[in-house]
């Protein structure tokens, strides 16, 4: 039957899964703690950054747990010796040539700082001579900008933009091998490109590669501030469709603007107006600013 659950042992601990559950969801229905860096819920899995793979009894290769279905009586280890090795190279190579310093600090892809010492990656090793993806910041509009010295080409910020979220197709990845990027068509500037600036591959950036201007300026000018920020939840005004907004706010301005992920309206997804058009509210007589 299709809707039967599946029995398989992660580290030697049994578990039930709905059918067609992944072993991701199986190591987290008993509180594993798998990394990832591409995966999302609201997304398709691309099998891309490789920092989730698990040991599969009888599978010659290490398996990605964020797309491997789960299979009744499968035998899976997530931290044995190849796991770790495989873990601690993947990580080693991306820190030693991307700029990591804002991944995943914040859900759901864990802190990317603490994975690296947990598995004791030591990027350093290869050298102060190891090719980077080092490159100026892209600021050619108001909303974003694209650091791509962040980038780890995890596709999440592509899979926004096309079926999974937004069907605009505006950026995908150009290139291969060490030259591979996130590119518009014909890599154009963004305003030139079929972008709609909905925002939606902010949202899903795990990296800080892709950032709201106005976070990216108080950044830059040693203003921000997460510690001090609070956030509320909203309905947006602009129209009927009733998507959630957490308004981040610093200082009594608002900062930047997301959504819950697990929102059934939005899925963490919002459209232009709702992402970026906040200003408005900012706009207070000097008697107002204080309250």
């Amino acid at each position: 039957m299709a809707d039967e659950a599946v029995e398989l042992t992660v580290d030697n601990r049994p578990v039930r899964v709905a059918n067609g559950a992944t072993i991701l969801d199986a190591c987290r229905a008993l509180d594993v703690d798998t990394p990832t860096l591409c995966y999302l819920d609201s997304l398709t899995p691309v099998n891309v950054c490789r920092v989730c793979v698990v040991e599969v009894e009888g599978s010659r290769a290490l398996v990605p747990a964020c797309s491997r279905p789960a299979e009744d009586g499968m035998v899976v280890l997530t931290d044995s010796d190849r796991v770790r090795h495989s873990r601690r190279l993947v990580l080693e190579l991306l820190a030693s040539s991307v700029d990591l310093t804002l991944a995943g600090q914040t859900s759901p892809d864990g802190d990317l700082t603490a994975y690296m010492d947990r598995y004791g990656a030591d990027p350093h090793r290869f050298g102060d001579d190891a090719a980077t993806v080092a490159q100026p910041v892209k600021i050619d509009n108001d909303l974003y900008v694209r650091d791509y010295a962040k980038c780890v080409l995890c596709y999440k910020c592509v899979e926004a933009c096309g079926t999974d979220a937004q069907n605009t197709f505006a950026i995908a990845v150009a290139g291969r091998g060490f030259e591979a990027h996130i590119a518009t068509e014909y890599d154009v500037t963004l305003p030139e490109s079929a972008c709609v600036y909905c925002g939606n591959c902010i949202g899903v950036c795990p990296t800080g590669a892709l950032m709201f201007k106005s976070e990216y300026d108080l950044r830059a000018a040693g203003a921000w501030d997460e510690s001090s920020q609070h956030v509320t939840r909203t309905i947006c005004p602009y129209c009927g469709v009733g998507c959630n907004l957490d308004l981040h706010v610093q200082d009594n301005e608002i900062v930047k603007v997301t959504s819950p992920m697990d929102h059934s309206v939005t899925s963490g997804h919002l459209c232009i107006k709702g992402r970026f058009g906040f200003q408005f509210v900012q706009s207070r007589s000097a008697g107002e600013q204080g309250g």
